[in-house]
């Protein structure tokens, strides 16, 4: 099972565990932390899907947004700005701007993050870097 944590396109957020998600479908299953009540997410409601190390993170702790000091890395790095202001830097190879989204792997792999799926729909600029 994922740790996931689902950010929606009004903000709202929703942790839980899936074991179904797949970039080639617009659906998939959320087992909430909270009840262990499972729904079906779409996708196209969400700004992103992060699979997270854990569900708490640190609050405190800053992303790193550059690749100065990452490790050696694999694919495209990109720069992601959504359209709420959240900024995030990573991998990826799987861009296209006519596909519903992509997964983007940070650059900080000290973060919470193990890696995301950016739903296209909610960027409002992309960079390559």
């Amino acid at each position: 099972m994922n740790k996931v944590v689902v950010h929606y396109s009004d903000g709202s957020i929703q942790k839980g565990y899936t074991n179904d998600f797949s970039i080639s479908r617009t659906t998939f299953h959320l087992a909430s932390i909270e009840d262990h009540k499972t729904e079906i997410i779409d996708i196209h409601k969400l700004k992103a899907v992060f699979f997270v190390k854990d569900f708490e993170g640190d609050p405190e702790y800053t992303d790193m947004k550059d690749f100065e000091n990452s490790p050696l890395v694999y694919g495209k790095k990109y720069s992601v700005l959504f359209k709420d202001g959240e900024k995030i830097v990573g991998t990826g190879m799987g861009y296209h701007a006519d596909k519903l989204g992509f997964f983007l792997t940070p650059c900080d792999t000290a973060c919470n993050t193990i890696r995301a799926f950016v739903n296209n729909e909610f960027i409002d600029k992309i960079e390559l870097l």
